[in-house]
């Protein structure tokens, strides 16, 4: 009588039941995608054109104003089991559901799954499944004057409604207000018992690995004492146990079991945990975790100066080299297994350790998770609270609880989860953005930060580190402050230039960034302004931050002037982004151990957009994925001002030491060598070393046309003593060759004149191009190798043209 599961994912259409939808929609039984969302299917229908193209997010704001009905029937017959549950994995947002007419769910949570017993309203024969959604926009007005209005970051009251925040619009998101099926759903049919939750934790022992589980059985009949037994395997070792109640708990040993490491710090060993529930007629329901045995902690003890937040796994301290990750499309359905690998491999690919899934996203589907678990990727979840002061009261109230005992338990087995974090800016926000006043005395979501959550993950996983918020001091210092646990840095994008980033010394930066243009094929595929300029109507609809293109302008005018090209300007930004958010990481980086990591704002774009992204809406490289590739390289030499004078720092973040001689020359920009000093050094493993450079060679004799080169073996730093707008960088003198490889084409470029940020913007040629290898800085007469790849034939001589061959030399003459 083992328990049977039936996708009910096909024959669903949907239609506009209420709202302002057009003629030609208003009323149409429309084919239906199930998981999915309204927007796609009005999309494959051709109803709509695409929300992501020119200024169509305006013409389909109605959608978000319209209730939407899904239908479908499904072929049931009585069976040999006693209960029947109709299991929705996610509903998008405000439903009420019907089964042959009677009700049997009203919901209002994207972020948890639901389960009712429907064997009283199935029929034999054909059944009729209604999901009613009401508008998302009018349901979250309505219960935000229900439940009074708070301060937010934007205008729709997104507090008020348990769903995704950044679907109303972010200042880098679309707003799509979706309605959909968006999760699967499916018919269970079971008899005597069922498993009900499966709560996991897999830790180091000192021998191998430590599995304990608390295994929570429902049965058909509450009263049936009936003698059940479970079946427990991991790691070669098994155990069962006998099941009187409605919970067990069990312990296995796995002495043999490796252990489970970060990338970069050793291998990611997993396990298949299997759990199969029986009565005396067999297998009656089995699952499976995969689970990797580790410890993890974050050290939190004060110090001399100040409060540490520093990420220990297996009694190893790992150096945090995050990004921010957003959801990696607005219409959520369409990011598949596949979608999520080819991000999150371009994460590991630029040397990345950790990704943060931010409060005003959603909680990922477990190809998230388990990718990462396989990748060696640390995740760090945010519950979903952004922006915002969010109402204690109920309906929100238990809605809250619901999802976060749900989602503890799902993600806590997950080796790769080293961090749940209560809420994004919110207590931050309540410090220093005026909402005491505005509150006047309303709730705000204190009690879920400080209260509900750290009891619900000491109940359901306790092995998993919980802090209340990001940023967050954890002595109860100011929620932001410098000297204590993680802290935001947004003056710099918002009002300063970015080389004050060296005027703060953080312990831990959970979230910083610059902006960017999208790749230039990504752009112009998505704004059909003519002419395209910065300023024109599609680009303004494509760039959501407040005052964005001034901020653009006024962070590059320091370092670059203003081109007066379209093409140049967005080559120009592109480049500044780069450089900032390299210049903060490795300031960040030669602070080490005092600073033990930064996790940048952010890894990954929604839709086609101007934003802070490394990877942008249509899964292009920006300049910055470069700079994150280089700057959190497992070695590096960066030059930084110090009491002591100009100094050469290494960081070292392998486990071996780095031993070497280490060369400083400060040269002219025609090569010419001025002053050197040769030293030995050596790094240790998981550290790093400091060098001061000797007086003749750290002071230039003509700032505009000396830097200084800092190089142990392969790995070399720079150092300009103007910034490139002050000096008199010449104009790139390059020879290029071209050479078809496996997989590509190689670029090979000899400098002949010192060239700066060297980059091949390859999806110029054909928006299919594109290389891992990018900003390489050449002295006159060295030469380097970029391979482009490409699985269709491409133009190779147009790779070496002046408009995709960049450097910032060309920003400067």
């Amino acid at each position: 009588m083992t328990l049977v599961r039936t996708p009910l994912h096909s024959d669903w259409t949907v239609r506009a039941s209420h709202g302002p939808a057009p003629e030609t929609i208003d009323g149409r039984i429309i084919p239906a995608a199930v998981p999915g969302v309204v927007h796609i299917d009005l999309l494959s229908a051709g109803l709509i054109p695409d929300p992501y193209l020119d200024d169509n997010e305006s013409l389909l704001a109605w959608i978000g104003l319209v209730d939407w009905t899904y239908e479908t029937t499904f072929e049931w017959t009585a069976d040999a089991h006693t209960r029947h549950d109709l299991v929705f994995d996610g509903l998008d947002t405000v439903v009420r559901v019907r089964l042959n007419g009677h009700v049997v769910l009203e919901a209002a949570n994207q972020h948890r799954s639901y389960r009712v017993d429907v064997r009283e309203a199935l029929v034999e024969g054909m059944n009729r499944l209604e999901v009613a959604f009401r508008s998302p926009v009018r349901h979250a007005n309505a219960m935000s004057q229900e439940l009074a209005p708070r301060p937010r970051a934007y205008p729709t009251p997104f507090e008020a409604i348990r769903k995704s925040a950044c679907s109303f619009g972010w200042d880098w998101g679309i707003a799509t207000a979706t309605s959909g099926i968006w999760r699967p759903v499916r018919l269970e049919s079971w008899s005597v018992a069922r498993i009900a939750e499966v709560r996991v934790a897999a830790d180091r022992a000192e021998q191998g690995g430590r599995l304990t589980a608390r295994v929570l059985v429902e049965r058909a009949d509450a009263a049936d004492a009936a003698p059940l037994t479970i079946d427990v395997a991991v790691a070669g070792r098994t155990a069962t146990v006998h099941v009187a109640g409605d919970s067990v708990d069990v312990t296995i040993d796995a002495p043999d079991a490796g252990l489970w490491w970060p990338i970069g710090y050793g291998e990611q060993t997993l396990h298949t945990a299997s759990f199969a529930l029986s009565d005396a007629d067999g297998v009656l329901d089995e699952t499976e975790r995969r689970v990797g045995f580790r410890s993890v902690r974050w050290n939190t003890e004060t110090d001399a100066e100040g409060t540490p937040f520093t990420l220990v796994v297996n009694d190893q301290e790992i150096y945090v080299k995050g990004v921010n990750w957003i959801p990696d499309d607005a219409l959520f359905p369409r990011v598949d297994r596949a979608r999520y690998e080819r991000r999150l491999r371009q994460a590991a690919a630029a040397n990345l350790n950790l990704v943060r899934v931010w409060g005003g996203g959603m909680y990922e589907s477990e190809d998230f998770y388990d990718l990462c678990d396989e990748l060696g990727l640390l995740t760090w979840q945010d519950f979903l609270f952004a922006c915002a002061a969010y109402p204690e009261e109920e309906p929100i109230r238990s809605e809250v609880e619901a999802e976060a005992r749900e989602q503890i338990v799902r993600l806590s087995a997950h080796p790769s989860l080293v961090l749940l974090t209560g809420n994004n800016e919110n207590i931050w926000g309540y410090e220093d953005w005026g909402w005491k006043q505005e509150l006047d005395g309303k709730t705000w979501g204190a009690y879920y930060y400080y209260e509900l959550f750290p009891q619900l993950v000491d109940e359901l996983a306790a092995h998993v580190p919980y802090s209340p918020g990001s940023p967050f001091s954890p002595g109860g210092q100011h929620p932001n402050a410098e000297p204590h646990g993680t802290m935001h840095l947004w003056e710099q994008w918002n009002r300063q230039d970015y080389l004050t980033y060296r005027d703060h010394e953080p312990r831990f930066v959970a979230e910083f960034g610059w902006q960017g243009p999208p790749a230039w094929s990504t752009m112009t595929r998505s704004i059909s302004d003519e002419p395209l300029t910065p300023e024109s109507p599609g680009m303004i609809v494509h760039q959501k931050a407040m005052e964005g293109n001034v901020k653009l302008t006024r962070g590059l005018l320091p370092h670059f002037r203003v081109p007066t090209d379209t093409d140049t300007w967005h080559w120009a930004m592109q480049l500044n982004q780069a450089h900032a958010v390299r210049f903060a990481l490795e300031h960040f980086r030669s602070l080490a151990p005092h600073n033990s990591g930064a996790v940048v704002w952010q890894l990954n774009d929604c839709w086609p957009v101007t934003s802070w992204a490394a990877i942008d809406g249509d899964e292009r490289l920006k300049p910055l994925w470069h700079a994150l590739k280089n700057a959190f390289a497992p070695r590096v030499v960066t030059i930084q001002p110090r009491e002591a004078g100009l100094s050469v720092v290494l960081g070292n973040d392998t486990g071996a030491e780095w031993t070497g001689d280490l060369v400083v020359r400060r040269v002219r920009f025609d090569g010419t060598v001025l002053a050197e000093q040769t030293v030995p050094v050596t790094a240790s493993a998981r550290g790093g070393a400091t060098v001061v450079i000797a007086p003749d060679v750290a002071t230039a004799q003509d700032a505009a046309g000396e830097l200084i080169v800092a190089s142990i073996g392969e790995a070399r730093g720079f150092w300009y003593f103007a910034e490139p707008r002050d000096s008199r960088l010449p104009a790139a003198d390059l020879s290029v060759e071209t050479v078809a490889v496996d997989g590509g084409t190689e670029v090979r470029v000899m400098a002949n004149s010192i060239v700066r940020d060297l980059a091949v913007l390859a999806d110029k040629v054909h928006p299919e191009a594109f290389t891992e290898d990018g900003l390489i800085t050449l002295l006159p007469g060295e030469s380097a190798t970029l391979l482009v790849q490409h699985a269709v034939p491409i133009d190779a001589a147009a790779l070496g043209s002046a408009r995709v061959l960049r450097t910032a030399n060309e920003l400067v003459v």
